[in-house]
């Protein structure tokens, strides 16, 4: 059994469109190299200096590794990781006597 990993749509490029691909290692460190020997590109997009990127988010069936032990969280068979970008929002307009409802 494989660790699926959920890459968005961002990434598919490097999967050859694939939503989802398997991959293996102990740690999420070592799942990333393995993604990368087989999908070239992608760990850089994840990772950098030894860490996850600050702008990508990732989860251990659906907990964010942040809380965990970050790159270093162990992984097993059976376990799903997803992947996301942070999406980052704009600033709304100011209230106004124009645009009050």
């Amino acid at each position: 059994m494989a660790i699926e990993v959920r890459i968005p749509t961002i990434l598919r490029t490097y999967t050859d469109g694939a939503k989802a691909v398997d991959g293996a290692g102990s740690t999420l460190d070592e799942l990333f190299s393995d993604l990368e020997s087989r999908h070239k590109g992608i760990r850089e997009r994840i990772v950098v200096d030894g860490g996850l990127r600050r702008f990508v988010n990732v989860y251990l069936n659906d907990e964010d590794v942040r809380f965990l032990d970050g790159i270093s969280t162990k992984v097993a068979d059976g376990d799903s990781v997803t992947i996301l970008p942070a999406v980052a929002g704009g600033s709304t307009p100011a209230m106004t006597e124009t645009n009050a409802v």
